[in-house]
Parts: C-alpha cells; sequence; structure tokens
C-alpha cells in the first residue's frame, strides 16, 4: 500500500522479467527509464471483459487488465507518463487523466470527440503527457459514454525525488475509490434514458475499492477492510469516481485532516465528515488511536443529494480494523464492539447549509514554496447558468420527462452542448471548423431571469456545438450561477486543462455590484472539479495558459449526457513553448 518508488534500475529489472515471464502480476506496469531526476513510466491498459460478482449477481464488465477497480498509476511530479491503450472490447473507448494539467498535451487528454476519436475495436492508442508542477492524488477513468463505471482507478503523484509533504509523513497510504454498481449493464441505463427521455434507473449499491459491505444484500463477504496499527498516521487518498452522487464519508469514532485537494496542498483542515463529489480527490491525514481499542470501526458513505429526481438513497460501509497487539490475547473481530459514524442526513436545507460551510473553509496553502497564484484582474469575465431543461418529445412518441411530451435536457446559458462526430481538437489545430462547431457559445445568459426564484414556464433549451475562444494568457473568471428550472440542485464543474481558484460562492442570485468585495484573492482553494451550491453559484478564476481545446462539464454522467458540458479554445501564444505541437502519428480517426 505505501508509496514508496523503487530506483529506476530496479523498475527496468522488474520490467524486463514482466516481459519474460507470462506470469507477471502487474501486467500494467511495463517500465521507466530515467536519464535524470524525472522519469519515463510505461504502462499497458488491456481493455477487457471480464466477469465479476457483486449483489449475487455475476456479469460482464469492462476492465483495464481485468481490474476493477483498475490498476493505479504512480508517478513523480515531473514525470513523463506514457500508457499505450490497447482496445479487445465492442465499446468504443477513450481514457482521460482527470485533472492531469496538459500542458501542451492536449491530444492526450482524453474525451471523447473533444480532443480525440474514440479507440475502436481492436485499434490502439498511447497515451504521453509530463506530470508539471502537480503533487497529491488524481485519478484516470473511461471519458465516453458511461463507461467509467468500471473503468477507473488511481493515479498517485508523490513529490519530486527528496522533496517532502508539507505535513507529517504518513506511516503508510491508501487509495479508498467511492464507484457505484449496477445490476443492469450501464450502458443499456443510460440507453433507455435517453431514448424515453426520463431519469436513469439508479444504481443499486455504492462501492469502496469495488466493494459494496455489509449494509447489501450477500456482500458480507465483499467487504473492504482498513487494517491499521495504533498511534500510526495514514494518508487516505479519497477519490469520488460515483457516476451521479456526490458523497459524505465518516469513520466512526476518527476524525480527519485535509492536507490536499484535486493534487493541490491546502492549509490543514480538521473535519469529522468528508463531502466530496464526483471528479474530484481528497488526501486526508487518519491519525489512529494510541492504543488499541478493542472495538471496530464502520466507515460509511452515503449520498448528499439535491435534486428533484430519485436517486441511490443507499450506505456504502467498509471496516476499520485495529491490528491485534502480538502480546495481548486474541479476541475474534466478529465479538468486538462495533462503532457507527454519524453522516449528515441526505437531502434537507440544514445538509445544504452544512455543505457550504464546509467548503468555505478550504483555503489553498499559499505558501513560498506552493504559492496560490491567483489572478487579481481579469481580462475576460463570463455568467453561466447552469441547470436541467427540457427537449420536446419526438413525433409519435410518448416520452417520460418531466411531462409525456417532453426529454430531460441540461444546460449552460440554456445551450445544450452536443457532441460532434468529429473531434473538435483535429477541427482547430488543422483549421476546419466548418460544419463541425461554431464559435458563438453565450458569454450570459440571453434570457435573464431570477434564476433562484419561480422557474420560467418555457423550459426548453437550444441545441449546438458551440465553444468560445480564448487568446492565449487570458485571465478568466467564471460565475457558475445554478438555476431552479426543474429543481435546484447542487452540480459538480470540472474543468479540462486547467485548475481554477474558488473566489467565491454563495446561495440566492450572483449579485455583481456586492458579490466581488467578498472574493478571496489571497488563499483560495485550487480545484479541477468545484460543486456549485444548489440554489447558488460560484465564482471561479483561472489562466488560459494552456493551448488546446478544453471540455466543461458537469461531472454528474446524467447530466453530461443531457449537455451540460461547453468547449474553451484556447489559441496558440506566440513564442515556440506556447503552441500546441502537431497530434501524434496513431491518434484514432472517427
Amino acid at each position: 500500500m505505501g508509496a514508496n518508488l523503487p530506483s529506476s534500475p530496479a523498475i527496468f529489472v522488474v520490467a524486463l522479467l514482466c516481459a519474460i515471464s507470462s506470469l507477471c502480476v502487474f501486467p500494467e506496469v511495463a517500465f521507466a527509464t530515467s536519464k535524470h531526476a524525472s522519469v519515463t513510466r510505461h504502462y499497458k491498459f488491456d481493455i477487457r471483459l471480464k466477469n465479476f460478482t457483486r449483489l449475487c449477481n455475476t456479469k460482464s464488465i469492462v476492465t483495464v487488465n481485468g481490474k476493477f477497480p483498475g490498476p493505479r498509476i504512480i508517478a513523480r511530479e515531473g514525470d513523463r507518463v506514457i500508457v499505450k491503450v490497447v482496445n479487445h472490447v465492442p465499446n468504443n473507448i477513450t481514457i482521460h487523466w482527470h485533472g492531469i494539467r496538459q500542458l501542451l498535451s492536449g491530444w492526450f487528454d482524453g474525451p471523447s470527440y473533444v480532443t480525440q476519436c474514440p479507440i475502436q475495436t481492436g485499434q490502439s492508442y498511447v497515451y504521453n503527457f509530463t506530470i508539471v508542477g502537480q503533487r497529491g492524488t488524481l485519478w484516470w477513468h473511461a471519458h465516453i459514454s458511461w463507461l467509467r463505471a468500471t473503468v477507473y482507478g488511481p493515479l498517485i503523484i508523490l513529490p519530486k525525488k527528496n522533496a517532502s509533504y508539507p505535513f507529517v509523513k504518513p506511516y503508510k497510504e491508501v487509495p479508498i475509490l467511492f464507484g457505484e454498481w449496477w445490476k443492469a449493464d450501464p450502458e443499456a441505463v443510460l440507453n433507455q434514458s435517453l431514448q424515453t427521455g426520463a431519469g436513469p434507473n439508479v444504481s443499486d449499491a455504492y462501492t469502496i475499492n469495488g466493494l459494496p459491505g455489509p449494509l447489501y444484500n450477500c456482500s458480507q463477504k465483499d467487504t473492504f477492510k482498513l487494517k491499521v496499527k495504533p498511534g500510526k498516521t495514514y494518508l487516505l487518498r479519497v477519490i469520488n469516481a460515483a457516476l451521479n452522487d456526490e458523497l459524505f464519508f465518516s469513520i466512526a469514532n476518527h476524525s480527519f485532516i485535509i492536507v490536499d485537494t484535486d493534487a493541490s496542498y491546502i492549509k490543514p483542515l480538521k473535519t469529522n465528515i468528508l463531502l466530496i463529489t464526483p471528479g474530484q480527490t481528497t488526501n486526508v491525514l487518519l491519525k489512529t488511536k494510541p492504543q488499541s481499542p478493542n472495538a471496530t470501526f464502520l466507515m460509511l458513505a452515503r449520498p448528499y443529494f439535491t435534486g428533484m429526481g430519485t436517486f441511490d438513497n443507499t450506505t456504502v460501509a467498509g471496516i476499520l480494523e485495529y491490528e491485534n497487539p502480538s502480546n495481548s490475547p486474541s479476541t475474534h473481530v466478529k465479538n468486538l464492539p462495533i462503532f457507527k459514524p454519524f453522516l449528515p442526513p441526505m437531502n434537507s436545507s440544514i445538509t445544504t447549509s452544512f455543505v457550504m460551510n464546509y467548503t468555505r473553509k478550504f483555503r489553498s496553502l499559499a505558501s513560498a514554496e506552493f504559492p496560490a497564484n491567483v489572478p487579481q484582474t481579469v481580462q475576460k469575465k463570463f455568467f453561466f447558468t447552469i441547470g436541467l431543461g427540457t427537449n420536446p418529445c419526438p413525433k409519435n412518441q410518448t416520452c417520460q420527462g418531466p411531462n409525456n411530451s417532453s426529454k430531460f435536457a441540461a444546460s449552460f446559458n440554456n445551450l445544450s452542448f452536443a457532441l460532434p462526430t468529429k473531434a473538435l481538437l483535429q477541427s482547430h489545430f488543422f483549421g476546419k471548423s466548418n460544419g463541425v462547431y461554431t464559435t458563438d457559445f453565450p458569454s450570459f445568459p440571453l434570457h435573464p431571469f431570477n434564476y433562484t426564484g419561480t422557474p420560467p414556464n418555457n423550459t426548453l433549451v437550444s441545441n449546438g456545438t458551440k465553444t468560445i475562444v480564448l487568446p492565449f494568457n487570458t485571465s478568466v473568471e467564471i460565475i457558475l450561477q445554478d438555476t431552479s428550472i426543474l429543481g435546484a440542485e447542487s452540480h459538480p464543474l470540472h474543468l479540462h486543462g486547467f485548475n481554477f481558484f474558488v473566489v467565491g460562492q454563495g446561495f440566492g442570485n450572483f449579485d455583481s455590484n456586492k458579490d466581488p468585495a467578498n472574493f478571496n484573492l489571497v488563499d483560495p482553494v485550487e480545484r479541477n472539479t468545484v460543486g456549485v451550491p444548489a440554489g447558488g453559484w460560484v465564482a471561479i478564476r483561472f489562466l488560459a495558459d494552456n493551448p488546446g481545446v478544453w471540455l466543461m462539464h458537469c461531472h454528474f454522467d446524467i447530466h453530461l449526457s443531457w449537455g451540460l458540458r461547453m468547449a474553451w479554445v484556447v489559441q496558440d501564444g506566440k513564442l515556440p513553448n506556447q503552441k500546441l505541437p502537431p497530434p501524434p502519428s496513431d491518434l484514432p480517426m472517427c
């Protein structure tokens, strides 16, 4: 579980043995090569179908190297990572390296039809990127349809060699990945939802590291157990890979110190309860009790839900178990008392207030070594409403959206984004955008209204493939405003290709005259995914210093599928190191 990396010669020897022996335990690790302090790390991802049994139900799922969750990628800040992805399944596939900046390497970002065409059956693609100025926990996942339900894994970035954490060195590091499990095929769940226009069937369970745990039917044996020693500090690398649910997480009788969010250090923050949206990652220190307490402790996660529809209101449990000291009499774990943590109610105004207070406490470390380079002034300001809406039901069809004559949709500024049939980045790079996308995405709502008050009667969205063009190095501010159309709801917003600073947030409608005075431009938290509050707004700032085409979208996959996405086209700069290089020769074709 620890993350100490062997030196590159050791890895090379392991790789050589791996190449010779078909019995190698870790086929995803190929080899690492090094000329300087930075290392090139080679991995191979074979996309394969494999049977897994959960909830007494066996089904074939799409996996990487037959693993669920997928293999972990480990690298250091400054390393180059090369991953060859080979597709052996009937589905098209792409892999997104969630949170990696991809500086001048936009061809390898991964969202289908945005930076690349999908990798088709029998084809392969080599992802090749360098980790610049990032350390902490990120993750990787499929970025096409709903395949990320089973195709995901951790991406662990250690500090540079001989660099240390800005907090106590942990005794051990443990990835904690939350996921969702459907008895049905998630692709069928999505297709049925898009066909009928209804909300999707909800998942049957949440999982911790792929395991549903003892609160679900016939899942006692499929329980994640974290075995710890007393008096030690553990670093939990927490990732929310669930498709459509924000999650609360707590361990009975223990507290966390949050030290890192989305691979950016923060001022240490003590809490008993974590809230983590899909897409977000959080590193926490867990200090165990000085003596073994002769008890076991449940670790629980369950949803924070703010929408109007149905949701999976179940709870996933793992177990924190203290190792028995060698000199004490053995007590069978089954005989020990079990403690259960408190979690907030799933959906109430008290919980929404708790969430706002919780998220407002996050502050960047903002030290000399790890500064918060917040844009103090902005050249371009945008105001995006975020929410649900409708599309009309096709002729001669009965739909199951908000009513039987409409389908659910989702949009920024009432524009529901339609994915093209050719990749946006290729079209942009070769100057062939005609018929693929336009550059007139609305910067502000075309028809302003009382966003969090009584919604308008007309809920229809417009549809199109529209983008916004940004000159290189533009400083940008975006106000993300939730709306009450078909119910106010929290939305986890993810921006590809950049980190941003969360400079402000609040309930109700953003007030451009009053709210900016309260912006934090000193030490705001730096993230790649932010929860837009239900019935509220959030303000983010970033510098558009990375040429390419970059998706921004809701990380609830159903909202993504309904069109809650848009793309930024960031132009090249004038200098050679400010221009996107040409595409690789193996870039998949549509």
